[in-house]
């Protein structure tokens, strides 16, 4: 890529797709840097000797980080590398940062700093009662998540340019995320509970295994779920094109399938 200086690498959890939008978005107005957008679901990690920049990007699961992101940032390496931090959000970022920034930093990793961005609601539970926040983000928030983009760029420009290191960074929280005690991973399963299946309404199309990230769903030919081994991040409740898969809780509503397209008008998708 004509004029890039330097690589960098953005590890991202999306559960719904809004979380890759705006990591693509971050790539693409980052300047002089070469980015790889990696999927942590997906893809295997690359040597992170390869960066001299690194992101970690993910939604906020029960007012934190999801498990599955707290197990990849613990299988990684001790790094002497800077890195950002980014999250998505339907209303209420709570404590997830000061956690994020917890985790990374014990990794090794220089947090040069972090945001969290508002997008529209896709735990289906608020969702279900009408909580879906389908403005967000709004014209203010997209300007204060450019202005994060920006600080990165002045960094990397005084990296570059001026052969600065990369200075720590503040991970700015609220007062009452500030003391929130932190919630533990398994929340988020407790609170989806056990999952059901109408089998009526299943096509058998194996969505919904291909897009379990914790591998807790097999095919025979119809869904069998492991619940020990969900972690209620519900891709697959959302996902399914049938609705077929409920809850005790919820049933025939409350499903989030992705970016509208006003959301991806904000964030530039093609």
């Amino acid at each position: 890529m004509r004029g890039v200086t330097i690589r960098a690498a953005i590890f991202y959890y999306s559960a719904t797709g809004n979380t890759r939008l705006a990591c693509q978005y971050i790539a693409r107005n980052l300047r002089s840097v070469d980015v790889d957008l990696v999927d942590i679901t997906k893809d295997a990690a690359p040597d992170l000797h390869e960066y001299d920049l690194v992101g970690f990007a993910t939604f906020t699961d029960f007012w934190g980080p999801p498990f599955l992101m707290q197990k990849f940032v613990e299988g990684l390496q001790q790094q002497d590398k800077p890195a950002f931090l980014f999250a998505t959000h339907g209303g209420n970022l709570s404590n997830l940062l000061k956690t994020f920034a917890k985790w990374v930093s014990a990794r090794g990793f220089l947090v040069v700093g972090g945001y969290g961005l508002r997008v529209p609601e896709s735990f289906p539970p608020s969702v279900a009662r009408g909580m879906t926040s389908e403005d967000a983000p709004n014209e203010k928030e997209m300007a204060e998540f450019d202005e994060f983009i920006a600080g990165l760029n002045r960094m990397i420009d005084a990296h570059v340019n001026g052969g600065k290191e990369f200075p720590r960074g503040k991970v700015e929280v609220g007062l009452l995320a500030s003391i929130a005690p932190a919630i533990g991973r398994t929340q988020a399963k407790k609170n989806m509970g056990e999952k059901f299946l109408d089998q009526a309404l299943c096509n058998e199309c194996g969505i919904c295994e291909k897009a379990c990230p914790y591998r807790a769903i097999t095919l025979s030919p119809k869904p069998v779920f492991d619940e020990s081994k969900c972690y209620g991040c519900w891709a697959c409740f959302n996902r399914c094109p049938t609705k077929a898969i409920y809850t005790a809780k919820l049933r025939g509503k409350g499903h989030y399938t992705g970016p509208s397209d006003e959301l991806r008008r904000k964030l530039g998708a093609r």
